[in-house]
């Protein structure tokens, strides 16, 4: 060792700052606007950049370091903007950081994933979802956090190239399911999660969804998690999967050559009990960048 670790350590967030060459970007999308729950998703970005210096970089389970620097692209300017007119700022913010193997946007409510799509092109591209919702309600009424799939569906995604992992009992509507089925997308519901493992069936539409498509987009939904381990979002709920199931998750997730874009959506830190909710969103970024350094 060649200086004290007394007061202070190597910590993840010694690997993200202004690095024009790095693998890894990572892009704040603090979007707000039209929550069917009003909250605070906007303050999601900062809650993260703000624990990363709690996090070292060194994995005891695997004996092994992140090394892998991110380049923090900032804040896209979100502030009073609808999901409808973030489109074009996010999209154009993702196809920005196009030289990167993997691009991480943090949210933000859900509506950021259409836009988050878009950056990458809807022409190759699949979607997988972690989530308690379809995200399939009707868009007549306009964008909100609760129809980025449907909007995506509306502006032309095939959906045989989309799988959504989580799906939780009394949390839907059969309209929805019925769209999802009618549409061709791939359901896995919460038990089946439990059953099989959460992980395996990750992995399983992973592999699915790279058979059809030249690249994926991956929205973790944090609300995915049970609300007894998760209560910094509205729409988390009880049963849902647990915490380390979502850690096992996310490094396979990482790991995917074809993974291109990761979005987390839907953390409130207005809703936070002690740290619980930042420490386990800065938790998650250390499993992405773990899974990544296993590519």
């Amino acid at each position: 060792m060649t200086s004290s670790e007394a007061l202070s350590w190597r910590s993840v967030a010694d690997l993200v700052g202004d690095h024009a060459d790095a693998p890894v970007a990572v892009i704040g999308c603090p979007l707000n606007e039209r929550s069917l729950t009003p909250g605070r998703c906007d303050l999601g970005p900062r809650a993260l950049r703000a624990v990363l210096p709690r996090f070292s970089t060194y994995d005891v389970e695997t004996g092994r370091e992140l090394t892998t620097v991110v380049h923090d692209a900032g804040d896209v300017a979100l502030k009073a903007v609808s999901p409808a007119d973030a489109l074009y700022p996010i999209q154009t913010a993702v196809r920005a950081q196009a030289n990167r193997d993997l691009i991480v946007l943090i949210g933000g409510n859900n509506a950021i994933t259409r836009p988050g799509v878009h950056g990458l092109g809807l022409e190759g591209t699949a979607l997988l979802t972690l989530d308690a919702h379809f995200d399939l309600r009707d868009t007549d009424q306009g964008l909100t956090n609760g129809n980025p799939v449907q909007a995506l569906l509306d502006d032309g995604l095939d959906g045989r190239r989309i799988s959504q992992i989580g799906l939780a009992p009394f949390a839907n509507t059969r309209r929805a399911h019925e769209k999802a089925k009618n549409a061709g997308i791939l359901v896995r519901t919460a038990d089946e999660c439990r059953r099989t493992g959460f992980a395996a069936v990750v992995a399983e539409e992973l592999a699915r969804l790279s058979g059809l498509a030249d690249r994926i987009y991956v929205d973790v939904d944090i609300d995915v998690l049970d609300r007894s381990q998760w209560p910094a979002s509205p729409g988390a709920r009880p049963g849902g999967c647990s915490i380390h199931d979502l850690f096992e998750a996310t490094r396979a997730i990482g790991a995917h050559p074809k993974v291109a874009a990761v979005d987390l959506t839907e953390y409130d830190p207005s809703l936070e009990i002690g740290d619980l909710g930042s420490l386990t969103v800065g938790r998650w970024f250390c499993e992405l960048l773990a899974g990544f350094e296993a590519r």
